[in-house]
């Protein structure tokens, strides 16, 4: 019966020891599964930042289009201005 209880005694470190091994394994396996999805969410991030950086530069483009076509307003208008201006002169 002593030997017995020396065994158990023995054993309870490893039991211990098998229990934060088994812990650890699973530890291991959650940060794999967490890093799997950080990296899908950082592609899904990337896609989205290109995304964006695409609508600026449609942005950029069509403000400069928006730009150019008030200039271009701005110089009809005086075209026209001057133009009825010429026409009331001639009428008198």
């Amino acid at each position: 019966m002593a030997k017995t209880a020396t065994r158990s005694v023995d054993l309870e470190p490893l039991d211990r020891l098998e229990e934060k091994v088994k812990l650890l394994v699973g530890v291991v396996e959650r940060l794999k599964s967490e890093q799997a999805r950080a990296a899908e969410d950082n592609q899904r991030l990337l896609r989205e930042i290109e995304s964006m950086r695409a609508r600026v530069a449609t942005h950029d483009g069509i403000a400069a289009e928006l730009s150019a076509m008030k200039d271009e307003r701005d110089v009809i208008r005086a075209r026209v201005t001057d133009m009825l201006e010429q026409l009331e002169a001639l009428s008198l």
